[in-house]
């Protein structure tokens, strides 16, 4: 009897250590993280209202449509800001029409991250177009267009000067082009209204974003989470409603404008320079979700 009332306590003390150790185990497992801003990832941020997505891991497919390149020029992959990202070399990437970039609903933000270094040895302007949504008869700017100007101001230092373009199509068939700039540094013409910041991201990781907003007329960019563009410049229309109207068909090209292959002019170049992480959105993004958004992307999130 001694027997069996020995083995039963110790059948009840293993039990007991098995348990205690299946709690520790778990209270040793890794705390999700924190939200930031709301959000647990990057994808959650307007959600509802993204309409495409390219994460360049690996390859240029737009993964909302599922829509891979029509023409691929000088392009590979290599580590990104997050994951892998497209390294252009003189390249670029043009896409058939995506449906939901048709059309628009009156407003728009693009965001990029982008690698790209002002390398020019004089101050003669060098666009690197990051994205362009194409229109009919364009000379080279689309409908909208993220670009950073490499060499236009300043020749010798590592700042990236950033432009947002749209050209809006008015009911009549013509144009209303608008556009918005960081200045990156103060020019004789200045007065006390035109904001200027040197925006020092040459030649490393950085988060671009421009924000169409129809309904309020003003057109904005942040570099990194921070809003840095002129502010006598980011209200556009008089601060009177704009809504985007494309001119279709459109379709997307990143890394150069749509003529890129049969224009001459100098400052037309193919991308040198690394992008990652291409989001559009047909709504304009609040400060608080751009934000949101470089932080989350930054923790590779």
């Amino acid at each position: 009897m001694k027997t069996i009332k020995l083995s039963g306590f110790a059948l009840a003390l293993a039990l007991s250590i098995g348990l205690l150790t299946s709690c520790g185990s778990d209270d040793d497992a890794p705390a999700p993280l924190p939200p930031i801003g709301g959000y647990n990832n990057a994808n959650e941020v307007g959600a509802s209202n993204l309409v495409a997505y390219w994460p360049l891991d690996g390859n240029g497919t737009e993964s909302k449509s599922s829509t891979a390149p029509t023409t691929t020029v000088g392009t590979t992959f290599v580590a990104g800001a997050k994951g892998q990202a497209a390294n252009f070399a003189a390249g670029y990437m043009v896409y058939p029409s995506i449906a939901a970039l048709a059309t628009s609903s009156g407003s728009m933000t693009i965001s990029a991250w982008g690698k790209i270094s002002n390398n020019k040895t004089d101050v003669s302007s060098s666009a690197s177009c990051i994205l362009t949504l194409t229109r009919p008869g364009s000379d080279w700017a689309g409908n909208v267009n993220l670009i950073l100007e490499t060499g236009q101001r300043e020749a010798s230092n590592d700042s990236i000067q950033v432009k947002g373009l749209v050209k809006i199509k008015k009911e009549d068939g013509s144009e209303n082009g608008q556009d918005v700039v960081n200045m990156i540094k103060q020019e004789p013409w200045m007065d006390d209204a035109h904001s200027w910041a040197p925006n020092k991201v040459g030649g490393q990781w950085a988060q671009y974003v421009i924000v169409w907003n129809g309904t309020a007329g003003t057109f904005k960019i942040w570099v990194n989470g921070v809003e840095i563009s002129n502010n006598a410049w980011e209200v556009r229309n008089g601060g009177d409603s704009l809504p985007l109207s494309f001119f279709t068909p459109t379709y997307p090209v990143i890394g150069a404008f749509g003529n890129v292959a049969t224009t001459s002019d100098t400052w037309n170049k193919p991308l040198t320079g690394q992008l990652d992480e291409i989001r559009i959105w047909n709504k304009a993004l609040t400060a608080a979700d751009i934000n949101s958004l470089y932080e989350l992307e930054k923790a590779g999130r």
